[in-house]
C-alpha cells in the first residue's frame, strides 16, 4: 500500500524552527520528485518547495526562500522540510506529495501529484 506520512509539526514561537519529515512506505522515493504544500484555513493549498529525484534540484515559493530547506534521504525513504525563522504567516497544515522523477514546471499545481500524505499541523504563536 502506497503511503506518505508527515510528522514533525507542532507549536513554535515566531522566529523558531521546525523540521518536518515525510516517510514513504509501499514504494521507493528514489524515482519520485517530492513537494511540500501547505494549506491554511480558508485558503487554497499552495506549493512550498519541491526536490527532484535526479540531480536533487530544489525549488521554493518566494515566501519561504532563504528560510526553508527541502532535502531527501533515499536510504531512509524520507524527505524533509527544515523551516527556520517561522513567522505568523507560516501556520498551516503541511502536506508532502510525490510525482514521478521531475518537479513539475510549476510545482504549485495540486493535480500534478499522484500521492499525498495526511498532513501535519504547524502553529506559530508566542
Amino acid at each position: 500500500q502506497v503511503q506518505l506520512v508527515e510528522s514533525g509539526g507542532g507549536l513554535v514561537q515566531p522566529g523558531g524552527s521546525l523540521r518536518l519529515s515525510c516517510a514513504a512506505s509501499g514504494f521507493t522515493l528514489d524515482y519520485h520528485a517530492i513537494s511540500w504544500f501547505r494549506q491554511a484555513p480558508g485558503k487554497e493549498r499552495e506549493g512550498v518547495s519541491c526536490i527532484s529525484s535526479t540531480d536533487g534540484s530544489t525549488y521554493y515559493a518566494d515566501s519561504v526562500k532563504g528560510r526553508f530547506t527541502i532535502s531527501r534521504d533515499n536510504a531512509k525513504n524520507t524527505a524533509y522540510l527544515q523551516m527556520n525563522s517561522l513567522t505568523p504567516a507560516d501556520p498551516a497544515v503541511y502536506y508532502c506529495a510525490t510525482v514521478p522523477v521531475f518537479c513539475p514546471p510549476s510545482f504549485n499545481i495540486v493535480r500534478s501529484y499522484d500521492s499525498w500524505g495526511q498532513g501535519t499541523q504547524v502553529t506559530v504563536s508566542s
